[in-house]
């Protein structure tokens, strides 16, 4: 697919960290961005900055998907590109401790539930719902190509650590599911790819004690240091410009394989 302003596109969780570079990049490209998140403040900015438009959706909520999407569409007409980056990364263990008194207690259901409907259920949601959207379109060349999805999973999919089973399910299904949905949409011309980061700098990494983002670093095989924004970016831009890459899933991650703790 080639990228300039007759092509639209929606980025989720696209006010900050993986989402944020990808939506800079794509609009540097030419492409017209919508963004979703829930932060209005920073995705109203970000929008202003890469002239795009903000839509503030929960992915976990029906109407509030479909409202994004209808004002995206409102501004920029039907979209060709998805990228989806909203998620969590919850941290319990499968039994813990009271902190008071040291008895044993199960994982709490509720923080699993929500793992497993932001990262996983609103994934698949967006993904639905903008492939049939796409599905309207014509085909942009002659191999009949309508869009391109590139959604995020994570390299705790395969390495879970201790305290990630929430996670680790929630992008596992993600991985899981990137090849059955590339098969259900061959027919209309829509790609779905998938990319698995390793340890990137992010919003959430920023807010870690200096020595442990150092430690994190040190343990990447090569380059010794965390991932840059812009890279993932510039995957997801590579999976969306070249044709030929369909139901794949990468790694992103300088090599690192992921110990228990």
């Amino acid at each position: 697919m080639k990228l300039d302003s007759s092509i639209a596109a929606v980025v989720t969780g696209a006010a900050s960290g993986l989402g944020a570079a990808t939506a800079k990049a794509l609009a540097a490209s030419g492409v017209k961005v919508a963004i979703f998140d829930l932060n209005a403040e920073a995705g109203e900015a970000l929008a202003k900055e890469i002239g795009g438009v903000f839509c503030e959706v929960n992915v976990t909520d029906e109407a509030s998907t479909d409202a994004g999407f209808a004002k995206a569409r409102k501004a920029h007409g039907q979209e060709r590109i998805l990228v989806n980056c909203a998620g969590i990364a919850p941290a319990m263990k499968t039994v813990g401790k009271d902190r008071e008194t040291g008895a044993r207690k199960p994982h709490d259901m509720a923080y699993f539930e929500k793992a497993i409907a932001i990262n996983l259920v609103g994934t698949f949601r967006c993904i639905a719902k903008s492939a049939a959207g796409m599905a309207t379109l014509d085909p942009l060349d002659d191999n009949g190509e309508r869009g391109a999805i590139v959604n995020t999973a994570s390299v705790a999919a395969q390495d879970g650590q201790i305290g990630q089973a929430a996670y680790a399910a929630s992008k596992g299904g993600v991985l899981a599911m990137t090849l059955p949905v590339a098969r259900d949409l061959m027919s209309e011309g829509i790609r779905v790819n998938t990319i698995l980061p390793g340890i990137f700098e992010t919003p959430m990494m920023a807010g870690m004690p200096q020595n442990v983002q150092d430690a994190l670093a040190a343990s990447v095989p090569f380059p010794k240091r965390l991932g840059k924004a812009e890279e993932y970016a510039k995957l997801a831009l590579f999976m969306i410009e070249t044709s030929y890459m369909n139901g794949e899933s990468v790694r992103l991650d300088g090599a690192i394989r992921m110990p228990p703790r």
